[in-house]
C-alpha cells in the first residue's frame, strides 16, 4: 500500500528483465508488472545458466533490457544452508557478478539486487537497521549465503560509486505465499509449517513435533506485498544505502505454528522439543525508511497466511520440492 507519489522512475513502458521469474520472488513480480503497460522479458534457466558470464552477456546484448529484478539466487533454509556452503557461496557470487556487470555494459537504466535479512549480525540491535549491515559476525548456519549477499551489495554500491549506475539493494524479511519451496528439509520456516500441518490432516496425525521452544519472534511478509513494495521502491527511491522491506510485526513461533493450525482445521497437539536450538531469539526489521518513503504492506497476516494455505493444497501436485 503506497501513498500517492510522482515517481523518481518510471517503469511504464519500459523492457524489464526479471532474473528468476520462476520462482516465489520472480514470479510474484511477473504478477505486480502485468499491472501496467511494459515489456516483461524472462528467459528460462534451462535456456540461460546465469552463472556462464559470456552467455549472459550475449543475451543482455540481444535483449537489451532497461530495468533489471535480481531475484534469481540459490536459497534454501538453515539444513540446505549449513550442507552445502560452497554451493551457496560460489553460485549465487557467480550469478550476481553476471547479471550486475552485464547490466552495466549494456547501459540497464537501473538495477534492483534483493539481498536478505540474514546478512545482519547475529549481535545486531532489534529491529534490525540498514545502518547495522558489517558491524559484527554473521549466523554460521547461512554465513555463506549472507556473504554472497553481502557481496552483492557492496558490487551495486561500488558500481553506483565509481560509475553512477542506478543500483540499489533492498532487504526484505521471511518470506511466504504461492510459489515457495516446499522440499521437507530445505524449505523456509513457513512453507515448512505448511506442508507439516497439512500432512497431520491427511494422516490423522495425533502430535507435531517443532524444534525448539516456539518462543523466538519472528516476522513475516506476503510474497505479492513484497513485489508491490519492490515496484513502489523502483519507481521512488534511487540510494547508495540498502532498504528495508517487511511489515515491522512479529510473532512468536508457537503463536504462528498455532495460526497455521487453525487454518488447516487440524486437532492434534504440538510439542515443542526444546534440545534443538531456537536460533535468534528475535528478528524483526526496522522499517522507518520505507515508511517514510511511503509504503506499508497491507496484507494481514492470517489472511496472508490463508491465503498461502490453500495455494498449497490447491496445487500439491506440481509444488517445488528441491
Amino acid at each position: 500500500m503506497s501513498n500517492l507519489t510522482t515517481p523518481i522512475f518510471s517503469l511504464t513502458g519500459k523492457k524489464i528483465y526479471v532474473a528468476g521469474h520462476n520462482g516465489m520472488v520472480g514470479s510474484a513480480i511477473i504478477r505486480r508488472l502485468k499491472q501496467i503497460d511494459c515489456d516483461c522479458l524472462t528467459v528460462n534457466s534451462s535456456d540461460l545458466d546465469l552463472m556462464k558470464i559470456n552467455d549472459v552477456d550475449n543475451w543482455f546484448k540481444e535483449n537489451k533490457p532497461d530495468v533489471v529484478f535480481m531475484a534469481a539466487a540459490k536459497v534454501g533454509g538453515i539444513h540446505a544452508n549449513n550442507s552445502y556452503p560452497v554451493d551457496f557461496l560460489y553460485e549465487n557470487i557467480a550469478i550476481q557478478n553476471s547479471l550486475i556487470l552485464n547490466s552495466h555494459k549494456y547501459k540497464v537504466k537501473k538495477l534492483m539486487f534483493l539481498g536478505s535479512s540474514c546478512i545482519y549480525p547475529v549481535s545486531a540491535k532489534q529491529p534490525l537497521m540498514e545502518s547495522s549491515l558489517l558491524t559484527g559476525s554473521l549466523e554460521k548456519t547461512n554465513e555463506s549465503y549472507a556473504i554472497a549477499k553481502i557481496t552483492g551489495i557492496k558490487l551495486c554500491q561500488a558500481y553506483r560509486k565509481q560509475y553512477g549506475a542506478d543500483f540499489i539493494s533492498v532487504m526484505p524479511t521471511n518470506l511466504y505465499g504461492p510459489g515457495d519451496n516446499f522440499h521437507p528439509e530445505n524449505s523456509h520456516v513457513v512453507a515448512a509449517l505448511i506442508s507439516k500441518f497439512h500432512n497431520a490432516v491427511l494422516s490423522n496425525k495425533k502430535t507435531i513435533t517443532l524444534w525448539g521452544t516456539g518462543k523466538p519472534k519472528r516476522e513475516f511478509l506476503d510474497v505479492d506485498d513484497l513485489a508491490d513494495g519492490l515496484f513502489f521502491i523502483m519507481e521512488n527511491y534511487s540510494d547508495n544505502n540498502p532498504i528495508n522491506i517487511g511489515t515491522g510485526k512479529e510473532i512468536s513461533i508457537i503463536d504462528f505454528a498455532n495460526l497455521i493450525k487453525n487454518i488447516s482445521g487440524w486437532n492434534g497437539d504440538i510439542i515443542f522439543d526444546s534440545s534443538y536450538p531456537d536460533g535468534m531469539p528475535r528478528k524483526v526489521m526496522d522499517i522507518t525508511n520505507l515508511k517514510n518513503l511511503g509504503w506499508t504492506a497491507p496484507t494481514k497476516l492470517e489472511s496472508g497466511i490463508k491465503k498461502a494455505y490453500d495455494w498449497y493444497v490447491n496445487n500439491l501436485s506440481t509444488v517445488r520440492k528441491k
